[in-house]
């Protein structure tokens, strides 16, 4: 599973990820930090990437869109920089793994993980 860290998340997230033993970039090494999100989910999905992020506009954009692809991790905690918000995502992504392939939005904060399967608002999705 190859993730994609947002520009609103350190650069370092690709680094502490990668030790967790996924392989991740973050947006500023591989497009314009000024980017549109529609522009990252169409380089993540055209690429076979996840979007790690902390923005819900990626989401909204893929309601809106009914986007089967990619796969989206929204990181919602308030420490952002801690080892334990990595680990979270770390350890959510390998819990959930078999959704994130099959496209889903994983939504991680302190009382949880929640999934839902692309395209949002799809009787598969649950809600």
């Amino acid at each position: 599973m190859k993730l994609l860290v947002d520009m609103n998340l350190a650069p370092s997230w690709a680094g502490r990820l990668a030790r967790s033993g996924l392989e991740a970039v973050h947006w500023s090494s591989v497009g314009a930090p000024t980017a549109p999100d529609a522009e990252i989910l169409s380089w993540a999905r055209e690429n076979g990437f996840v979007v790690v992020t902390n923005d819900l506009d990626f989401s909204a954009i893929l309601a809106a869109t009914a986007g089967r692809a990619p796969s989206v991790v929204q990181v919602r905690m308030q420490d952002l920089l801690s080892d334990t918000a990595v680990n979270a995502v770390a350890s959510a992504l390998e819990e959930c793994r078999e959704s994130v392939a099959g496209g889903a939005l994983l939504s991680i904060d302190e009382s949880g993980t929640r999934v839902r399967m692309l395209p949002l608002g799809h009787p598969r999705d649950g809600s």
